[in-house]
């Protein structure tokens, strides 16, 4: 397996987009060396944007994050997640009544508009859900699981509303050498017991991709060729880089390890233009 030296492939580029988790962060904070990355990017003139499946917190929140951890070049402008077009949806097709959510109040507030109300599932009383026009599904915490999702089941089984995922990862790293589900797994769980489809938001769906293109500072006027995607993840960041028709860069510093990164390839069949260590400028 052949590595790329990580700032040689970004020399190539005009505008980057970035996965979040596992690429630029991680459990513990910032990767180690990705202020040396946004201080190049800076230095060079460099667009970029975080295409993340993060559906926990609205852009303001998630750039505060980077704040937080002594990065102030994240702005909110240049975050685009799958809540935003989890909202969209909600705006421009249920638009008024009671959204049912699973996941955080932080989470809820990100989807809520002036005619659109959010109400926990932890707060749902199964004999009174007529007036519920939706269902979403936000985050992973915020509700239990055992008591919460068998009332997601019952819910759906009484309502035939939509169901929104607007984050469709399966799992996250909680450290170094162990993965934590995420509620796009919790959403497919719930979606073949009830023999149901749902909508889905996120990476490696080419709508997420779409959405990221039309909200870069020079669009229309960026080819695709100028445009990198750099993800930790395969199935999602490397696969929809590629079904849009942007190069990619697999990072081995999240999801995809080291040592297992070849076979992976291999047996996916999802081939990466690149594949570096990390995201970090050397």
């Amino acid at each position: 397996m052949q590595l790329n030296n990580f700032k040689s492939v970004l020399d190539k580029y005009e505008v980057i987009f970035f996965d979040a988790f596992g690429v630029l962060k991680n459990y513990n904070g910032l990767i180690p060396g990705i202020e040396e990355t946004f201080d190049y990017l800076n230095r060079t003139g460099k667009d970029f944007y975080v295409v993340t499946n993060d559906a926990s917190r609205g852009p303001e929140q998630l750039a505060e994050s980077y704040v937080r951890l002594g990065v102030d070049i994240v702005t909110p402008d240049k975050i685009i997640s799958s809540g935003m077009l989890a909202r969209d949806f909600l705006e421009n097709k249920v638009r008024k009544g009671t959204v049912a959510y699973v996941g955080t109040e932080a989470s809820a507030k990100y989807v809520e508009t002036a005619d659109l109300r959010t109400l926990s599932i932890n707060d749902l009383d199964l004999d009174d859900v007529d007036h519920i026009t939706a269902l979403v599904f936000l985050d992973d915490e915020g509700f239990d699981w055992n008591t919460d999702l068998t009332k997601t089941l019952n819910l759906l089984r009484k309502r035939n509303i939509p169901v929104i995922v607007a984050n469709t990862d399966k799992t996250y790293p909680a450290s170094q050498n162990r993965l934590s589900i995420a509620v796009g797994a919790l959403a497919k769980m719930i979606e073949d017991t009830i023999g149901r489809q749902f909508i889905r938001f996120g990476k490696p769906d080419p709508q997420m991709f779409i959405f990221a293109y039309q909200h870069i500072k020079d669009y229309p006027d960026v080819n695709k060729r100028d445009i990198l995607m750099v993800g930790d993840t395969l199935h999602t960041d490397i696969l929809g880089g590629n079904k849009f028709g942007l190069d990619t860069a697999l990072v081995l510093s999240g999801n995809t390890q080291a040592q297992d990164a070849e076979v992976r390839i291999r047996s996916t069949g999802i081939i990466p233009t690149y594949i570096c260590t990390s995201a970090v400028v050397e």
